[in-house]
């Protein structure tokens, strides 16, 4: 009976282990919901942006950028097609490209689909004149958003209306994704455990992390001005053609690559990863995340890492909007957070607005990685 019981255990502990950050949903639940989705395999970007969106994106697993047990690495061709949807044909894992290291494939979907998915529910908000709403994600927080209109909104012509509102929901779409998906980092860096009992940290800021998130939101902006696909479509030809923009290598390129930093970068495996090197560029400095390349890739010599913009709220002013955007924690880990966003504002308050606490949290962040891990070079990115 304990031989059986171990059998269990070691079987469930496969299904996670090297998986990164993967999400608390079941596949169950997620097929259920996901089987009332609006036609993203029949319908354009714009359209489902427009029409609205029935389901939110399904999960996906992660990958560590570790050449440990459970980790996949693939090749730009690959990786199928797309799908909002489970569909057979979708492969994701870890793919190397020369100008910007690691791009974990499936977090890069997550964040181009959770795009579109935000661009619609702004979208439907905006034409209803509604200037607040809620959200969630997968862990518990709940994300907040006010918007000012501009003085004339209710006077312009439905047509103008459709036409701004389409523009101001694309470009908050992908703030939200990418604020939501760097949430994510932060609170798995403070000890959240999205599966319950498996520690997150080693996941929190890897070197790909950042990158991949903000890569599939940049796609999902490429997939919206497509008008001849249809979403599922359009989100895989963009894959491919920016990837090999990128000059993304065959899985065993990636592969080889991760294993070359096992000790400087990582030790250890399984459960017991320690993970030295991170990302923790969020643009809050310049605008741009600049993604981490592994020195030792022969195929890619003397190529030099691509900085990527990252979305802000700049854009609203051009249409006469501005955006309160809110995080109410809702985890053990909120009050630790909420501190250090608030350790130079009084009273405390109980919501992180990123685009004024990102930055002292990051800060922390920075500190605590240097005091876990020492001075590993490019910590500080």
């Amino acid at each position: 009976m304990i031989l059986r019981f171990l059998a269990v255990i070691f079987v469930l502990s496969l299904m996670f282990v090297s998986t990164g950050c993967q999400e608390a949903l079941t596949w169950v639940g997620a097929g259920v919901y996901q089987a009332q989705t609006k036609a993203p395999d029949s319908k354009t970007a714009a359209q489902l942006v427009r029409e609205g969106l029935d389901a939110s994106p399904r999960i996906r697993v992660g990958y560590l950028p570790t050449p440990t047990l459970g980790t996949v690495y693939s090749g730009p061709e690959e990786l199928g097609q797309h799908g909002y949807r489970p569909n057979l044909s979708e492969r994701n894992g870890l793919v190397y490209t020369c100008k910007a290291g690691h791009i974990d494939i499936g977090h890069s979907r997550k964040a181009a689909d959770w795009t579109v998915f935000l661009a619609a529910k702004t979208f439907q908000k905006m034409m209803k004149n509604e200037s607040e709403f809620s959200f969630r994600l997968y862990e518990p927080s709940q994300y907040f958003v006010h918007i000012n209109y501009p003085e004339n909104w209710k006077d312009m012509s439905r047509e103008d209306k459709e036409h701004i509102a389409y523009e101001v929901s694309v470009g908050l779409g992908r703030y939200f994704a990418f604020v939501g998906a760097t949430w994510h980092e932060i609170i798995t860096w403070f000890g959240f455990k999205s599966k319950g009992l498996e520690p997150e940290h080693p996941s929190a800021f890897t070197w790909e992390e950042t990158f991949s998130n903000l890569f599939g939101t940049h796609i999902a902006i490429l997939a919206l001005s497509d008008t001849q696909h249809t979403f599922n479509e359009a989100i895989t030809l963009a894959f491919d053609r920016e990837l090999r923009k990128l000059n993304a290598q065959p899985g065993n390129v990636s592969r080889h690559a991760s294993g070359t930093t096992r000790g400087p970068w990582f030790t250890g495996d399984f459960f017991f990863i320690t993970m030295k090197k991170r990302n923790l560029d969020l643009g809050l400095d310049d605008g741009f995340v600049t993604p981490t390349l592994i020195p030792s890739v022969s195929e890619c010599e003397g190529v030099e890492a691509q900085p990527f913009p990252v979305p802000n709220l700049e854009f609203l002013s051009e249409y006469g909007f501005s955006v309160k955007f809110e995080i109410e924690p809702r985890i053990w880990e909120g009050d630790a957070i909420l501190d250090i966003a608030y350790s130079d504002m009084n009273p405390r308050g109980n919501r992180v607005e990123p685009a004024i606490h990102y930055a002292p949290i990051m800060d922390f962040i920075r500190k605590d990685a240097v005091k876990r891990y020492g001075h590993v070079e490019g910590l500080g990115n």
